[in-house]
């Protein structure tokens, strides 16, 4: 009998769990797509497909052309425009589309966030005086901070940033995640830090700035993800490998 084929869009700890889940299936032939923006990715479970495919029509094409039976959207919470393209391609193609995205973080007493909806919102919200930032939102939108040259940052990414930022009191650190507290609590103290800028990702790769940001009484802008309505949505990837079982069931049964 021929496998029933899944192609996840990755890049985050579930896709690879996932991935994983699946791939252990007898039934099934999963293909794990990273965009390949990270320039050392870990090991990963399954085949890997790198790169794009050439906005959402180049996705529907592919997913024609290799026969795909459902399409796993388990990219990060804030990766709009794959997850824009991803929709777009399953409504063109008729392929089911799941969405596997991680709850984010829950407010509790301590923190000390402010909400923000973009990264150019929590530059504006630094103000105009001197801080000394703590920015931990990936490389792709770090140089929006350039508008606010005032600010000292420390800027934590798992690549470079390049072409770096053009104000004039920046560090990098080069850093994967998982985090502990008492080291997040250590690189804030030893850096001087007032404020953290964070996107609301989610997970425990990187929750520990969260915590730390919490021991030291220390403000977080927090960027929030946009609203999204999905037909098929999981949080969890125990709840991603019920619903792949699901859709695959309904859509044989439509005769597809």
């Amino acid at each position: 009998m021929d496998k029933r084929r899944i192609l996840i869009l990755g890049g985050t700890t579930e896709a690879r769990d996932l991935a994983g889940r699946l791939g252990e299936k007898p039934g099934l032939a999963v293909t794990l797509s990273l965009a390949g923006r990270t320039l050392d990715p870990v090991p990963q479970p399954v085949p890997v497909r790198t790169g794009g495919f050439g906005g959402a029509e180049g996705l529907a094409a592919y997913l024609e052309s290799h026969a795909i039976d459902l399409l796993v959207d388990a990219t990060h919470p804030f990766a709009k425009r794959i997850s824009a393209n991803a929709r777009a391609a399953s409504s063109m193609t008729g392929i089911p589309l799941l969405r596997l995205e991680r709850l984010g973080w829950e407010e509790v007493p301590g923190d000390r966030w402010t909400r923000v909806a973009s990264v150019s919102d929590a530059v504006t919200v630094l103000g105009e005086a001197p801080r000394r930032v703590f920015v931990t939102i990936g490389r792709q939108e770090a140089k929006a901070f350039d508008a606010a040259p005032q600010h000292h940052y420390l800027v934590r990414s798992v690549d470079p940033v390049d072409p770096p930022l053009e104000a004039p009191d920046v560090e990098y650190l080069l850093a994967r995640g998982p985090f502990a507290v008492e080291n997040e609590i250590a690189l804030l103290r030893d850096k001087g830090i007032d404020v953290i800028v964070s996107k609301n990702s989610g997970g425990e790769a990187t929750q520990a700035k969260i915590a730390a940001a919490r021991a030291l009484g220390l403000p977080v802008l927090l960027i929030e993800r946009a609203a999204v309505a999905d037909d098929h949505r999981a949080e969890t990837v125990e709840d991603a490998v019920r619903l792949v079982d699901h859709l695959l069931a309904s859509f044989r049964k439509r005769g597809v």
